[in-house]
């Protein structure tokens, strides 16, 4: 494989495809219309008429015939006197299975063979990818993260990966790599989720991360994997090179000193399929421009803390800007990513463009100091560029540049004070400092980042604080697990009469499974056998 060094940010899209090992059977080119530009007003009216409880249903149902007939026939007879709208979807659509029932453990069963358990049943193959729906075809068998999440999601799976591996799961780590790769090949990103309504945005950048953990487990070399890397860097850094002062492109901004630093963003600025009335609702509440609201919902979607206050101006889900906001855990993971190219072009004899990476990843470290630090505080802050001020409010996304190796040993020990006095909870550290109906806001904990505090601090030293954090958590999942016999997606931290709760708020019910709950949970499991959650079992029937 013959690698080129460039000098433009575009230009290293041009450096290779995946290599012959790495395609495995890549799946026939699909029709990648989304099910909103396919059905047209037959969507609308089904997601606007909740047909379905969950306006995730009907984008994820598979046409029974040609969906240009169905919307044909719908045409046809919507205009019927006492036509039936769900009779026609249900009798047109196979409606998705949601396999919750199947995450139950049986009695007795230690809280570590239910994870090991429960790969297979996350696990989904190509030759299950019916034709003429949203989801997209992959080459290889991947994990899913549970319950109505029936596709693979991008930042997800970093997570899931870490419990595949202690479960010695390797065929499903090396599948999921070759995935990943031919995601960014075909689409030249890799998308929120293998649905082509997910295609528009991706989610917070951790492939990087993923090809250090495919190299630690001897999956497979780092190395083979610059090209996918470069291509997936200059999604992120499209129209970087121009960008003016005080400027917007996509995912960069160039700040009025010339400082360039990237946000979230999606590429559509409609109501999110997968959420369209619950978008509307949303864009009906403010005077702001529907489209304006809509794209920074879905940028949200895109950092994968959908919804939190993080994102908005006040607790109410309609003053949302996150379009405007440079966020601290995106610019580390960019900043990992830029580190990662910089190492593997100089392994590659890439020596101009390791140089080229170098230069990158000081100049952004550089700009995270200058304008995400918050020195009178001692902490990490996002940043309004359009306001030109730090956001206020703290989150657990402060972890992100020690878990990266981002921060200074000073920078380090701040925000391990900051975790400990501010965030820290009974059951672990909390997502944010307000309490809202948001599911990404307090009193809400999630598995990714607990591991990223757990992980950064260790990095740093700061072992006494990652102890506490990761015996909170496992503390926490061990308690619902001991008596409701499963794992979930998020988890209430503060203290109940009657052990640990599931989490609340957002937009659809708590969900079982769950991929990177088993996954950070399986990793601590393992880095702390004589912990008692080692011990937790099912509860008797």
């Amino acid at each position: 494989m013959r690698l080129v060094a460039r000098t433009r940010f575009a230009s290293t899209m041009n450096l290779s495809m995946m290599s012959h090992d790495q395609a495995h059977a890549a799946p026939q080119p699909q029709d990648l219309q989304t099910p909103a530009d396919r059905y047209q007003e037959l969507f609308q009216a089904v997601q606007l008429q909740r047909v379905f409880p969950d306006s995730k249903t009907f984008v994820d149902c598979v046409p029974e015939e040609d969906p240009a007939q169905i919307l044909a026939a719908y045409r046809e007879q919507c205009t019927r006197p006492g036509f039936d709208l769900s009779g026609f979807v249900h009798a047109n659509f196979a409606v998705p299975e949601v396999y919750a029932s199947h995450y139950v453990s049986v009695a007795g069963q230690p809280m570590r063979e239910h994870i090991d358990g429960l790969w297979d049943v996350l696990s989904r193959q190509p030759q299950q990818h019916p034709p003429r729906c949203s989801l997209l075809a992959l080459p290889r068998n991947y994990v899913v993260p549970g319950g109505r999440f029936a596709e693979l999601y991008y930042w997800d799976s970093y997570f899931t990966m870490m419990g595949l591996a202690e479960s010695g799961r390797h065929d499903l780590l090396r599948a999921m790599a070759d995935n990943f790769a031919y995601l960014i090949d075909t689409y030249g990103h890799i998308p929120n989720g293998n649905r082509t309504y997910y295609l528009s945005r991706s989610q917070p950048p951790v492939f990087a991360l993923m090809v250090e953990l495919f190299e630690r487990h001897s999956i497979c070399e780092a190395i083979g994997y610059l090209p996918q890397l470069c291509k997936e860097y200059a999604w992120w850094m499209d129209g970087a090179d121009t960008l003016q002062p005080g400027t917007a492109h996509r995912h960069v901004v160039r700040l009025e000193d010339g400082t360039l630093l990237n946000r979230y963003w999606d590429a559509r600025d409609t109501p999110r399929e997968e959420a369209y009335l619950e978008d509307v609702v949303t864009a009906r509440q403010t005077t702001r421009p529907a489209a304006e609201v809509y794209r920074d919902l879905r940028a949200a979607a895109a950092s994968g803390w959908d919804f939190s206050s993080r994102w908005c101006d006040d607790g109410n889900l309609s003053s949302i800007r996150t379009t405007a906001i440079l966020p601290v855990d995106l610019n580390s993971f960019l900043w990992k990513l830029e580190q990662q190219i910089a190492l593997l072009s100089r392994k590659a004899g890439l020596t101009e463009q390791s140089r080229l990476f170098q230069r990158r990843e000081h100049a952004r470290r550089e700009a995270v100091d200058r304008v995400l630090w918050d020195n009178a505080d001692g902490v990490y802050r996002d940043y309004d560029w359009q306001r030109q001020r730090s956001r206020g409010m703290l989150n657990a996304a402060i972890s992100t540049p020690l878990y990266v190796r981002m921060a200074s040993k000073q920078q380090a020990g701040l925000t391990a004070e900051a975790l400990r006095t501010r965030l820290l909870s009974a059951g672990g550290i909390e997502t944010t400092s307000m309490l809202t109906s948001q599911q990404w806001d307090k009193p809400n904990g999630w598995a990714p980042l607990q591991w990223l505090a757990i992980g950064g601090l260790r990095h740093y030293g700061l072992e006494d604080l990652s102890e506490d954090i990761a015996h909170r958590w496992l503390c926490t999942v061990s308690s619902l697990y001991q008596r409701e016999s499963k794992l979930v997606e998020k988890y209430v931290l503060e203290s109940t009469p009657h052990g640990a709760v599931g989490g609340g708020g957002g937009e659809y019910p708590l969900q079982d499974g769950f991929g990177w709950t088993n996954g950070v949970t399986r990793r601590l499991l393992h880095e702390r056998p004589a912990h008692a959650a080692n011990h937790a079992r099912a509860a008797s029937a």
